[in-house]
């Protein structure tokens, strides 16, 4: 986890990761959008290649690349843990709450009538 969230701290290298979410793209595209050198973008993607996030396919002379996600599996679980629920998720949260009130009403609410049943 360590590796892949410091491949993806430099601007750089997280722009040539939602570049290479829609396909593979050869290092040349790559490069051709980025106003620093090629080989300033081939380190950038040597370093995604090095932590899996992406890999590399050589064809004739021209190397292809293409984005490997899960790789992001256990940082995106780390991560989770300090997004709060919102929109349905938090409405569910808080119908699952009710529901276990209202049981937990009934039972102590259902013993009562009981002690008050016997005592009559």
């Amino acid at each position: 986890m360590d590796e892949v969230a410091g491949a993806i701290a430099d601007p750089v290298r997280r722009q040539i990761l939602v570049l290479l979410r829609d396909g593979r793209l050869s290092a040349g595209e790559l490069a051709e959008r980025f106003p620093i050198s090629r080989p300033a973008v081939s380190r950038h993607l040597r370093v995604l290649r090095e932590s899996g996030l992406v890999r590399a396919e050589l064809v004739g002379r021209q190397r292809f690349y293409t984005l490997d996600p899960e790789r992001f599996t256990e940082l995106v679980t780390w991560l989770a843990q300090f997004v709060r629920p919102s929109g349905w998720e938090h409405r569910l949260d808080a119908l699952e709450t009710e529901v276990y009130r209202t049981r937990r009403e009934r039972r102590t609410g259902g013993a009562a009538d009981a002690r008050k049943e016997d005592t009559a």
